[in-house]
């Protein structure tokens, strides 16, 4: 498979069921299912690994498309590295055609960073990530701010997102969607230039 064939891993990351859905720590999984219904599909699960996943092409039909999957992993986030490594090995993929959609403590709620490697800033699904495969794999860091007064960080991503942040959310989906697939079809550094905010 040439480098340009080589398909793409987008891995949105959350905890599986409805109890989760609406939390910050499911960001992941909301841009994951919009990306899915703009390449027009239904998630399935994966024999590979405990993953719900969906094949589709990003970017202008014809040269300049590229192929992608679309992985939720079915884990909870501390054990995604596992789904996430066992489809990394299923399609034959190299760490960098892994890009991780994440919520980001220490970013403003609705900014965004894309990079390349680095460390996993107390992320539980990153790290879980970083220990089946190694650090140098693609980001979109979805800012969601840092909780309020003395809350505990783990119950401030585990809470839904409050009422005016749901006023923007559906935006700043739709943004991060942007930026994955920007990422994807035209290169890390002009898709940094225009998103990280």
């Amino acid at each position: 498979m040439s480098a340009e064939n080589t398909p793409w891993l987008v891995a949105g990351l959350g905890n599986p069921g409805p109890g989760y859905a609406g939390n910050r720590h499911n960001v992941g999984f909301m841009v994951a299912d919009l990306l899915a219904s703009r390449v027009g599909g239904k998630f399935t699960s994966h024999k590979a690994g405990r993953a719900h996943v969906l094949e589709g092409r990003f970017g202008t039909p014809g040269v300049s498309s590229q192929r992608v999957i679309l992985a939720k992993p079915m884990s909870y986030m501390n054990l995604s590295g596992g789904p996430v490594k066992a489809l990394l090995d299923f399609y034959g993929l190299p760490l960098e055609r892994l890009v991780a959609v994440h919520d980001e403590l220490d970013i403003d709620y609705g900014a965004l960073r894309l990079k390349l490697g680095g460390g996993d800033n107390g992320h539980n699904g990153l790290k879980s990530i970083t220990k089946a495969l190694g650090r140098d794999y693609h980001r979109v860091r979805f800012g969601v701010g840092r909780p309020p007064g003395r809350m505990p960080v783990a119950d401030f991503v585990l809470k839904d997102f409050s009422s005016t942040e749901r006023k923007e959310l559906d935006y700043f989906v739709d943004r991060a969607a942007d930026a994955t697939e920007a990422l994807i079809v035209d290169g890390l550094e002009r898709a940094q230039s225009t998103y990280n905010s």
